[in-house]
C-alpha cells in the first residue's frame, strides 16, 4: 500500500487508488506523451471528464482512442491547443467556456526542454512561451470558468503548475525580464530552469491572490521528477546518459506523473495551496520561488506579455 513520503518508486495509479473523480472535470495541456499522456488516462480511470488540450490534434486522437480502449469508462476529450500562440490560446479557452463543461481542476503540464534560441508565434523566447506564458494566459482565461464552477458545485478547484527541479538552476538573476528574448548569452538550461521559476512564481502568486480573494481555489507547483519522455529530445547528452545508466536513477512515465495526479486528486491536498510538491510530498522551493516582490513583477511582466 503506498503511504505519503514514499520516494519515487509509487505510480499515478498507486497514488490515486480508491479515489471517485466522477463528476469532475480536468484539462490537462501537452496530453499526447509521456507525464501529460499518462496524467489524462489515470484521472479519466479515476472518473474524471478529461480534456486533453494538445498541439497535434491526429496524435490526440490517437491517446484519446487508446486510452478509450483501455478504459472502455474513459470520458476523455482532444481541443486543440499551441501554447507558443496566444491566438491558440484564446481559442482554446473561448471554444472551452462556450462548451457547458465544468473546470474542476487545471493541469499546466505540456513543455519543452533545452531548446536553441528561438522565438515564439508572438516573438517570445520559446521555453518562457511555452512553458509559462502560454499557460500564464490560459489560466487567467479560464479562472472565471474555475470559479463558476466551484460555486455551482462546492468543490474546491485546483491549478496545477508542473515545473522542476531545474527552477533552481535558473540564470543567476532568475528571471531576466530585460533580456528575454536576448540571444546573447543564452544557455538552453538555465532559459529552461527561468521558465520553470516562472511556473513556481506563477502557482503562488496565484494562490495568494485567491486566497485573498476567499476564492475555494488552490494553486500549487510540482517536480515529477527526472523521467525518460519526449521533453529531452533537445538534449542529447542526457539521452546518452540515461541510454547507459538512467535506468537506475531515472522514473518511467507512470512513476512520473503520480506527483502530478496526487496533487490534482487526493482529498490529502485539500485546502493546501502556495506549495511545491515533489514525490508526492511537500517540497523545498529555491528561496526565489518565495519572493513574493518578484513573483508580483513577474505577474506584471507577463499580463503585459498577453496585453
Amino acid at each position: 500500500m503506498w503511504v505519503l513520503g514514499t520516494k519515487g518508486i509509487s505510480t499515478a495509479e498507486q497514488v490515486t487508488e480508491g479515489i471517485n473523480g466522477s463528476g469532475l472535470t480536468a484539462i490537462v495541456t501537452g496530453a499526447t506523451s509521456g507525464i501529460g499522456a499518462e496524467t489524462a488516462r489515470v484521472l479519466a480511470l479515476r472518473g474524471v471528464h478529461v480534456v486533453m488540450g494538445v498541439r497535434n490534434m491526429a496524435a490526440g486522437k490517437d491517446v484519446k482512442e487508446a486510452i478509450s480502449r483501455d478504459i472502455p469508462s474513459a470520458k476523455i476529450d482532444a481541443m486543440e491547443l499551441d501554447l507558443s500562440s496566444m491566438a491558440s490560446v484564446r481559442k482554446f479557452a473561448s471554444e472551452f467556456n462556450s462548451s457547458g463543461f465544468p473546470l474542476n481542476i487545471l493541469v499546466n503540464n505540456a513543455g519543452v526542454m533545452a531548446t536553441p534560441f528561438m522565438l515564439s508565434k508572438d516573438k517570445i523566447e520559446l521555453q518562457f512561451a511555452i512553458n509559462h506564458v502560454g499557460h500564464f494566459l490560459l489560466t487567467n482565461l479560464l479562472l472565471e470558468k474555475m470559479k463558476k464552477t466551484v460555486d455551482e458545485s462546492s468543490r474546491e478547484g485546483r491549478i496545477v503548475n508542473v515545473s522542476s527541479r531545474r527552477h533552481k538552476l535558473s540564470y543567476p538573476e532568475g528571471i531576466r525580464f530585460d533580456k528575454i528574448n536576448d540571444p546573447l548569452g543564452y544557455n538552453s538550461l538555465s532559459a529552461y530552469g527561468q521558465s520553470k521559476l516562472a511556473n513556481v512564481l506563477h502557482a503562488n502568486e496565484l494562490a495568494r491572490r485567491l486566497k485573498d480573494d476567499g476564492v475555494r481555489i488552490t494553486a500549487n507547483s510540482v517536480h515529477p521528477g527526472a523521467v525518460a519522455t519526449d521533453l529531452f529530445r533537445h538534449f542529447g547528452l542526457f539521452r546518452g546518459f540515461m541510454s547507459l545508466v538512467g535506468r537506475h536513477f531515472i522514473k518511467n512515465t507512470q512513476q512520473g506523473a503520480a506527483t502530478t495526479c496526487y496533487v490534482a486528486l487526493h482529498p490529502k491536498v485539500e485546502g493546501i495551496s502556495g506549495k511545491y510538491f515533489a514525490d508526492c510530498d511537500l517540497a523545498e522551493a529555491s528561496p526565489l520561488s518565495n519572493d513574493a516582490d518578484v513573483a508580483r513583477k513577474l505577474l506584471e511582466f507577463s499580463s503585459d506579455l498577453v496585453k
